[in-house]
């Protein structure tokens, strides 16, 4: 852990234990993507499909972080890099079908949305508790914990977007949640890159100064 020990060498997921809270979070976040989108589709809300892509966007990501997990910085800090980028995609797409959405507005089923929204929320407040002692690992352990921490936030909003869509009887509050998700991932897709920037020109001052 960071700073352990008067030692600021940050966690980089060598642990059998980390190993397999990560797999339990893999086979949660697939299931919940799967559940999540479908649901989305039915009730024609925005935010949860959304939140639906961010549980996909997470199970790929601790996939990476698998299989990266004891490389070389080279390859943690590129792997961290592409789940930084692939959160930049995500919220643009986010950001851009819910603009779109403003000018084809359907009211959505709010009742699903709170339903799975609650049931979403449960999943990744697990996945948080298993994560949060991890927290402040690496560029590519970090990651790990703020997508799970943007799956939690991103659950709440969409339970507030259903409890403003059944008491205004408009789409628009699922929309709003939307974009705010959108921000998320953008903001996160910043402090990810950020830190692997900076990790990886680290790095390369130390191979430096060992010549």
């Amino acid at each position: 852990m960071a700073g352990c020990c008067g030692n600021d060498a940050k966690f980089e997921g060598l642990s059998t234990e980390y190993k397999r809270r990560l797999w339990l979070i893999i086979v949660l976040n697939a299931t919940m993507f799967i559940v999540e989108m479908t649901a989305g589709h039915l009730a024609k809300s925005q935010a949860l499909q959304a939140d639906a892509l961010d549980f996909l966007g997470d199970a790929l990501t601790y996939g990476i972080s698998l299989a990266v997990i004891g490389a070389s910085i080279q390859v943690r800090t590129n792997a961290a890099l592409a789940k930084g980028f692939s959160l930049l995609l995500m919220g643009l797409w986010v950001f851009g079908s819910t603009v779109y959405r403003v000018f084809y507005v359907g009211v959505p089923e709010a009742e699903i949305m709170g339903f799975v929204g609650f049931l979403a929320l449960l999943t990744n407040l697990a996945s948080v508790v298993l994560l949060v002692r991890y927290k402040d690992g690496d560029a590519n352990v970090r990651s790990v914990w703020l997508c799970s921490r943007n799956d939690a936030i991103g659950n709440v909003a969409v339970m507030f977007a259903a409890l403003g869509v059944w008491g205004t009887s408009s789409g628009w509050p699922d929309l709003i949640v939307a974009m705010i998700m959108a921000g998320l991932f953008l903001s996160s897709a910043f402090l990810i890159v950020r830190q692997a920037l900076a990790e990886r020109r680290e790095s390369i001052g130390d191979q430096r100064t060992q010549y």
